[in-house]
């Protein structure tokens, strides 16, 4: 299996007051499951101090970013575009088409994920548009259930750099500690 190229995670919509908490979440799965980047709309509150903050304590690679166009950053996406929705061909039907085509192309992947009705054109200039499931449910979960098919469970192995605190994980409870112990 080849490397794939850049992948990027765009929330397309933020509704303030309504969505803070979704949008800084589509943010953390996106750095936690394999993205390299995330690109917020303008509006999306604290969402990029958020998931600065926990790429800070937690590591990287990882980067933030603000637009002030969502739709534009689509428009000119020089790759390859996944929006998901649940309206979607079904991932299972789609992801080595995704995965083969982004992997021999090297080209870089924007993962396009919603948050207030999605108009027409993001489906039409879509290389995909993929349903993780044909039912309502998150956008959040969808966005997980995406990434982790696309690395194959690749992801979950990743090896963070620079960071100041590591989970040790444990059968029961919680520990956290710095990261330079073992």
């Amino acid at each position: 299996m080849e490397e794939l190229a850049a992948v990027a995670v765009l929330r397309l919509g933020h509704r303030p007051g309504r969505d803070d908490r979704m949008t800084s979440h589509v943010g953390l799965t996106a750095r936690a499951l394999g993205a390299d980047r995330v690109i917020f709309p303008e509006n999306a509150g604290d969402a990029v101090a958020t998931v600065r903050d926990i790429t800070d304590r937690f590591g990287g690679p990882f980067d933030v970013e603000r637009t002030d166009s969502p739709r534009g950053v689509i428009r000119n996406w020089d790759g390859r575009v996944a929006h998901l929705t649940m309206y979607g061909e079904r991932i299972q039907d789609v992801e080595d088409q995704i995965r083969d085509a982004v992997a021999d192309r090297g080209e870089s992947l924007l993962v396009v994920v919603g948050s207030e009705k999605v108009p027409f054109e993001v489906y039409e200039a879509a290389d995909w548009n993929v349903g993780v499931t044909n039912q309502p449910h998150s956008e959040v979960a969808g966005l997980a259930v995406f990434l982790d098919r696309l690395f194959e469970g690749r992801e979950l192995d990743r090896e963070w750099k620079d960071a100041e605190r590591r989970v040790v994980p444990k059968a029961t409870g919680k520990q956290v500690e710095p990261a330079d112990e073992e």
